[in-house]
């Protein structure tokens, strides 16, 4: 299936629709019209699909607010419902990207196998069932619990080699093969759910049955083949070799050797709270679901739209204002968002067409958006779900990440924005007219419209539950819809309600993924391993192994979305560095931020690459200019470590003198890397920039000192000494 220039403007177009379609436009199938008599099955297709997205939605939200359910039953619905929404919902897409060719009698014969396996699966699990619920006995049919999980098994195996075969390019109405992949998610699920409480106690140990095994091997084909089709190969790759790790251990030299697991052990164990079922799957299924719902409210009721038109109203005018108002506008969607991809095309859709009206260059455009749309990951309160793991992990108070994280994120868009007005001056790019801006005036009038932020800020800093306080924020944003023209009745709901639940798959997919990878390191001990390595390797050496960390944090990120990339990091890598000394708030924020910044940074650069669909430039090129123009902030995190008072840790003087003067040396970083500090700055100029922004790393008198000194001194040279070069020219 060719990717055209037709098909990344329709992407584009419909991103208000659904921005889980545009991230996975790769992974999944298009949508074709069909004409004449068959257009009422396409929207019985729509409308039942729209309805399931919906019973999703609102099963979460009555589990968090009205009616709790057993925590290991909330996570396996969570992950169960998402696996047979993504399989319904996206087609599959063949390895070799070739077209349809799902008329080959191959595929009827895997689809065959795969209706036996499957429909055998589900007629044990319903046995099951009627047994313990209906009958009131204890013990299961022998015959069910004995051969439930083989044919069950060959039948997913069957319809996952079909879809890796033959695309699934007819999508206006069900392919029974990924209608029977789901099927196989909910048997899977509906086993593990039924014998949860049996599973807490035998998974992981010899009495494990196997059809606890055969249901844990199910759920976890179904969780990477439906990565791959939401993800990409990236994390798929990464998954397997850690499963694969875990049975091949006794035959690998060093560090990486252990006893080694059979499958029965292996899988029982993956599939429970130490694995799947842990601190990503635990987010997702509360925080994560939540607030990609909240941003679904916002988008149905054009609230989402005022942050965009008010930062244009605001700095639109200004030098590169297009490009200053991406930095706005991501920020403030970016931090509900949980995706730095997602964040691209939600206001990407916007910016980027204003930017390359001004004068910027596709690529350009695409690079300011890619890092500004990266940023929004470490804006409190949300940080993108980040924060809420980091608070499943460290067991360190929301509030106190929250408040440690607003002068780091801060410094990031401050980096930003110093870029790009450096690289406007460079150019000479002005701003647009006033009359093709939206009115400041009015804008402000309406200013109620930001009582959903708010509200979920007011709510946060007062003590309430995180779930309480987006529920709130939820609750508002329809409220203060009945204020303007795009009122949120039944019909918009019903919308809001459905395009949360498709929002959200990728990051269910995701996070199970990186639950196995979790598993693994839990089960295995290579994380601890890895620390003693890393502990050595650094020889006590607390800067060392921040950059070791920081490496493992940017590669982990290639390909991984920001979640599951600190979640795995944080378990390999957080556990060395806090007992080389570093505190763990310091350490896992340092790790976070390098995990958000991987979607930066080439050659595997998420961000960049959603950017470069919706500007029409080159990939690999628009990957490596958003990471120039991200490059100042990838001091900060070695700020914060040099400077705990950068984390609100200190008193308020210490913490403005550091704050002071970070964003100096952030600016002159960023006047460094464009090479513009008060016109054209030469070589020598821009290397004693660098050396004097890199002296306020540490945050101390004298190097601060010694930082303004060689500041003021290039000042002079450029405007005393080389008056020529100063004069502003066009690119």
């Amino acid at each position: 299936m060719t990717n055209t220039p037709d098909h990344q403007g329709a992407a584009a177009a419909d991103i208000r629709v659904s921005l889980i379609e545009q991230e996975t436009a790769q992974a999944s199938v298009d949508e074709e019209p069909l004409a004449g008599n068959q257009r009422d099955f396409t929207g019985a297709r729509h409308i039942t699909i729209a309805c399931l997205c919906v019973a999703y939605s609102v099963f979460h939200l009555m589990v968090m607010n009205v009616y709790p359910l057993e925590t290991w039953a909330y996570r396996l619905s969570h992950v169960g419902g998402g696996l047979f929404l993504g399989f319904v919902l996206f087609g599959a897409r063949a390895l070799d990207g070739a077209e349809n060719r799902s008329s080959h009698p191959l595929s009827f014969a895997l689809l065959a196998v795969a209706a036996l396996g499957i429909g055998y699966g589900l007629i044990s699990v319903t046995a099951i069932w009627i047994n313990g619920t209906v009958m009131g006995e204890i013990l299961p049919p022998k015959w069910a619990m004995s051969t439930f999980g083989i044919p069950l098994a060959v039948g997913t195996v069957a319809g996952i080699l079909r879809g890796w075969l033959f695309s699934q390019t007819e999508r206006a109405r069900f392919d029974w093969g990924d209608v029977l992949l789901g099927i196989a998610a909910l048997v899977a699920t509906a086993y593990l759910i039924f014998f949860a409480r049996q599973l807490q106690l035998r998974a992981g140990m010899p009495m494990a049955l196997p059809a606890d095994m055969w249901s844990a091997i199910v759920g976890v084909m179904l969780i990477i083949e439906l990565t791959r089709r939401l993800a990409g190969m990236a994390l798929v790759i990464i998954a397997s070799v850690f499963v694969a790790y875990a049975f091949l251990g006794p035959w690998l030299p060093g560090i990486f050797e252990h006893r080694g697991y059979d499958a029965k052990r292996f899988f029982s164990y993956i599939y429970t709270d130490n694995g799947i079922l842990s601190a990503p799957i635990a987010i997702s299924s509360t925080y994560i679901i939540l607030f990609v719902i909240f941003a679904a409210f916002l988008q149905t009721t054009r609230v989402g739209e005022y942050f965009v038109n008010l930062a244009f109203a605001a700095a639109g005018h200004k030098r590169g204002g297009p490009a200053k108002v991406a930095i706005f506008a991501s920020g403030l969607m970016g931090m509900i968002n949980g995706t730095s991809a997602g964040n691209v095309v939600a206001t990407g859709s916007l910016t980027i067409p204003m930017m390359k009206k001004v004068g910027y260059r596709p690529q350009t455009a695409a690079s300011v958006e890619a890092a500004a749309s990266t940023g929004g990951q470490i804006m409190p309160p949300i940080m993108g779900a980040g924060a809420f793991i980091m608070a499943e992990i460290t067991g360190i108070p929301y509030m106190e990440i929250v408040s440690a994280a607003i002068i780091p994120a801060a410094l990031y868009f401050l980096s930003v924005y110093f870029m790009i007005d450096l690289a406007a001056q460079k150019a000479d790019l002005k701003g647009l007219p006033r009359d093709q801006l939206p009115k400041l005036g009015l804008l402000i009038r309406q200013i109620y419209l930001l009582t959903p932020i708010v509200v979920l800020i007011a709510a946060l800093f007062a003590g309430y539950s995180v779930i309480r306080c987006g529920t709130l924020a939820m609750m508002t944003a329809a409220v203060v819809s009945w204020l303007t023209p795009h009122k949120m009745g039944p019909r918009q709901l019903f919308h809001a309600l459905d395009n949360g639940a498709r929002m959200v798959l990728q990051l269910v997919a995701v996070c199970a993924t990186a639950g196995i990878i979790v598993g693994v390191i839990a089960l295995t001990g290579i994380g601890s391993r890895f620390s003693t390595v890393l502990l050595t390797l650094a020889d006590q050496s607390q800067i060392l192994a921040l950059f070791f960390a920081m490496v493992v944090s940017i590669i982990l990120g290639m390909g991984m979305p920001t979640t599951a990339a600190y979640a795995v990091a944080a378990s390999v890598i957080a556990p060395g560095v806090v007992n080389l000394g570093v505190e763990p708030l310091i350490a896992h924020l340092f790790i976070f931020y390098f995990a958000v910044m991987s979607a930066i940074t080439p050659p595997v650069a998420l961000a960049a690459y959603a950017g470069s669909a919706l500007a029409g430039s080159d990939p690999v090129k628009t990957s490596v200019e958003s990471f120039r123009i991200g490059l100042a902030a990838f001091v900060v995190p070695y700020m914060f470590f040099f400077s705990p008072a950068m984390l609100l840790d200190g008193a308020w003087p210490d913490i403005a003198h550091v704050a002071v003067t970070a964003v100096v040396g952030v600016y002159l970083l960023s006047c460094a890397v464009q090479g513009w500090f008060f016109g054209h700055a030469s070589a020598l100029v821009r290397g004693a920039l660098a050396i004097g922004g890199l002296t306020m790393i540490a945050g101390g008198w004298t190097t601060d000192a010694i930082g303004l000194v060689i500041a003021v001194a290039c000042w002079v040279w450029q405007r005393r000494i080389s008056p020529t070069e100063t004069a502003p020219v066009s690119e």
